[in-house]
């Protein structure tokens, strides 16, 4: 290993990291163990888990640090191609002639997608006016993971936890952070995969893969656990939270789970057609799946503490977006603490791979973070517009705006709130991460009985039976959640107060029916079982939406609004103000504040 200050000076080392070729391409940017930007692909090129190189995403982590790519001393990809390619290659083996014609087709696509990685990007790096050629390194996908799970946490020592569809063989480890260091223990290997069975249930229920997970898990508790016997079938879970997976039965060789007459069978008949609305034996499913994915994690976690004896828990991974088993996982207690990576998916593998290559070859320490704080700057960690920029580009379209000062603005937004109004609130820089943190998001009235409905049908144009996050002022968090920790980034479930819950009187039968059931104070936040995904705010980190819920609060007695990421179905979160006003009007919002400039719009409303 190398250490920086020995040869180096004062110099800062700057690390981009890169993930691409599967899903939710993205870039990062990490200077002297700092992360100082990190974006997805696909909320510049608007097309929703965008695979493709991530160049818009580089340009940009490179214009937030101020640096051109000659400036880079390392681009690290977030997994090794060649393991892929062995992966991929052995699947074929496995399935024998039947698999010579998709090799033959496959090839090509193999080799210019895995084995030319670093031409491709270097071309997109020159293309950006790189004179150099770029040093590339690749991290195990498992490690990047690992590695944004734990270097920005805050911690000194944990337990690693890391569990998702595939990477280049592993499909979960247990690691152990300390200070730079970063070890992984234990492993599970292809064909024996968690994330991929959670998402060949999502594929089953017509939900579709690498998108439709969460869909799943709000499915979830409309359903009884009536599949668990037949999944266990399919999978065994043992005491360590491996899993042993039925790789005939499930023929993930060859792709054709879901053509599979032995898994209908099992699952109460085909899978539901893409689009379709979801079935009481779909929400089954989902509880069933759920239900071992819950028991899965408990039982890794649990061997996570016995490998370490740490007291502190980190998740990555996709499975990290379960935020129901994490919600499980902290109430147990087996750890002081959990911190799950805001971007735990492949998105934030790209953050790992920089930060395991600056601290661990590099040399690099790690930069001090404030006490209970992390090192994700709230994941706040795209770009930004000026208000100036803003009021500048509505002037050059000819769009109607007031501009207002900051008191004026979170009055005028909590009364319209109040009179049931939707808004757009647009501010800072954009989130990193799947959950719209409250600088792109959509905000709305918790208290009213159809907003849940009328925002999922007439506003995002998705499914009715979706639950909406509240976010909620810090320091009021215990008296309406039994929450016992910070949840900043959406990423645990709790239940709502006792004292905020409301009694049912009559449970209807038909399950889509029974999410218009007013069930607290919140009822747009209050999913059937009584649980919500909340996000706590505090004034450090997030002092523009922090001040619009003390302004809300002051004016309602209720410190809790609806929020959820500013698109509609099928889009990525917007980016830029031109991608908001887009949005905004698809949406059918009534009012769009951009930074301190106030857009009336038609609106559909939730009234």
């Amino acid at each position: 290993m190398m250490v920086r200050n020995e040869v180096e000076g004062d110099r800062l080392v700057h690390v981009l990291g890169v993930s691409f070729d599967y899903h939710d391409a993205a870039a990062a940017l990490v200077s002297d163990g700092v992360v100082v930007a990190a974006a997805e692909e696909e909320r510049f090129t608007r097309r929703k888990h965008e695979n493709d190189l991530p160049v818009h995403a580089i340009a940009s982590c490179l214009a937030i640090a101020g640096i051109g790519p000659d400036d880079l001393d390392a681009v690290v990809l977030h997994e090794k191609p060649f393991g892929v390619v062995s992966r991929v290659l052995a699947a074929r083996q496995r399935r024998g002639p039947k698999a010579l014609w998709s090799f033959a087709s496959d090839l090509p696509v193999l080799t210019k997608r895995n084995l030319m990685v670093g031409y491709r990007i270097e071309k997109a790096l020159r293309s950006l006016g790189a004179r150099r050629a770029p040093r590339i390194r690749y991290a195990e996908h498992h490690l990047s993971h690992a590695a944004a799970a734990f270097h920005p946490s805050g911690h000194e020592r944990a337990a690693v936890l890391t569990v998702d569809g595939i990477g280049e063989w592993s499909t979960a480890t247990v690691g152990e952070g300390v200070g730079t260091r970063l070890d992984l223990l234990a492993e599970q290997r292809y064909p024996d995969s968690l994330g991929l069975l959670y998402t060949l249930a999502t594929v089953w229920c017509g939900f579709a893969a690498n998108d439709g997970e969460y869909k799943l898990m709000g499915l979830a508790p409309f359903g009884e656990p009536v599949y668990r016997d037949a999944l266990a079938d399919v999978v065994a879970v043992d005491a360590d939270g491996s899993v042993r997976v039925d790789a005939r039965l499930v023929d993930w060789w060859s792709g054709g789970a879901v053509r599979s007459r032995s898994l209908a069978s099992l699952f109460g008949g085909p899978p539901t057609p893409s689009g379709s609305p979801p079935t009481q034996r779909d929400a089954d499913l989902a509880r069933s799946v759920q239900e071992v994915v819950e028991e899965a994690v408990l039982a890794m976690a649990g061997h996570a503490k016995q490998l370490t004896g740490a007291d502190v828990l980190c998740l990555g991974g996709g499975v990290a977006l379960n935020c129901v088993a994490n919600g499980r996982l902290r109430g147990t207690g087996l750890f002081d603490d959990i911190w799950v990576q805001p971007s735990p998916g492949d998105a934030g593998s790209a953050l790992g791979a920089a930060l395991w290559y600056t601290h661990e070859v590099e040399g690099v320490p790690k930069p001090p973070v404030a006490a209970g704080g992390d090192g994700m700057s709230g994941a706040f960690l795209g770009p930004a517009f000026s208000a100036e920029e803003v009021a500048g580009w509505l002037r050059a379209q000819g769009v109607p705006h007031q501009r207002i000062g900051a008191g004026d603005r979170e009055d005028e937004v909590t009364r319209r709130l109040a009179d049931g109004d939707v808004v757009g609130w647009f501010q800072g820089r954009m989130e990193f991460g799947p959950r719209a943190l409250g600088h792109r998001s959509i905000l709305a009235d918790p208290r009213g009985d159809r907003v849940q409905r009328d925002l999922n049908v007439r506003v995002k144009g998705r499914e009715s039976f979706r639950p909406f996050a509240p976010a909620v002022l810090s320091d009021q968090a215990s008296a309406w959640f039994d929450l016992d920790g910070p949840s900043p980034y959406m990423l645990f479930t709790s239940q709502v107060a006792a004292s905020r819950r409301e009694p049912v009187d009559r449970e209807p039968e038909a399950f889509t029916d029974r999410v218009q059931v007013r069930r607290s104070q919140i009822p747009a936040c209050t999913h059937i079982d009584g649980s919500a995904r909340v996000q706590t705010v505090d004034g450090a980190t997030n002092p523009e939406f922090c001040g619009l819920l003390e302004a809300w609060s002051d004016r309602t007695g209720c410190p809790v609004l609806l929020n959820t990421s500013f698109n509609v179905a099928g889009e990525p979160i917007v980016c830029t103000p031109e991608d908001a006003l887009a949005s905004a009007r698809r949406a059918g919002l009534d009012l769009l504040v951009l930074e301190d400039c106030l857009v009336e719009l038609e609106g559909t409303g939730s009234r």
